[in-house]
């Protein structure tokens, strides 16, 4: 195998930018992490516990992931989106006694680390879907390698010696019918030779 073709070389270049944009993700998310976590803490220290004010409030979803598909080189890989939904935080007046900015920031920093979140799950089951993908690919192009196209080169063989032995007998027979044929010619010749010697 010298050349790879188009197909697995976009495969495995999509391939290594998602294993380089997971290790740059998974690196950001342990930062992004801790930040969210000790923001709520500090909240919580300037605010009191407020989550029981957030679970008393209605469940309606401000956040939203999207699915969708992007096809490489033939693969559907699944990609999930962040997106929001427009709907009105009822839980504006939380804080208004104390830590409101800290509730606002540990807002502002759990929907980037989800953001996050959902980008990371996005590219590791794309990146998943993919491996599963390349391995299938390679399983068919070492199939082709290793046994369709040397049986179909063995049948191209035989079909060519075939085609060799058939020239050698059609060119063997063509010598001996040119051989009769010259020998015939030979008689004739004698004949009429002798013919136009017994004129004389």
């Amino acid at each position: 195998m010298s050349e790879v073709p188009p197909t697995r070389m976009n495969q495995q270049v999509k391939f290594r930018d998602y294993a380089k944009q997971i290790a740059e993700t998974k690196s950001g998310m342990a930062a992004d992490s801790s930040s969210a976590f000790f923001s709520l803490t500090q909240a919580e220290y300037a605010a009191g516990n407020f989550k029981q004010k957030v679970s008393e409030g209605s469940m309606t979803a401000r956040v939203r992931v999207g699915a969708g598909i992007d096809n490489v080189a033939g693969v559907k890989l699944p990609v999930f989106t962040f997106y929001e939904t427009g709907a009105a935080t009822d839980n504006a007046s939380l804080g208004l006694v104390g830590g409101g900015k800290k509730i606002q920031v540990v807002r502002e920093k759990y929907s980037a680390l989800l953001q996050n979140l959902i980008k990371l799950a996005s590219l590791q089951t794309s990146f998943v879907t993919l491996d599963e993908a390349m391995k299938v690919t390679n399983r068919r192009v070492n199939a082709l390698e290793n046994v369709t196209i040397p049986k179909i080169q063995g049948v191209l063989d035989y079909i060519d010696r075939e085609l060799d032995e058939l020239e050698r007998e059609d060119f063997t027979r063509l010598k001996l019918v040119q051989g009769k044929k010259e020998a015939v010619q030979e008689e004739e010749r004698k004949k009429e030779g002798g013919r136009d010697g017994g004129d004389d």
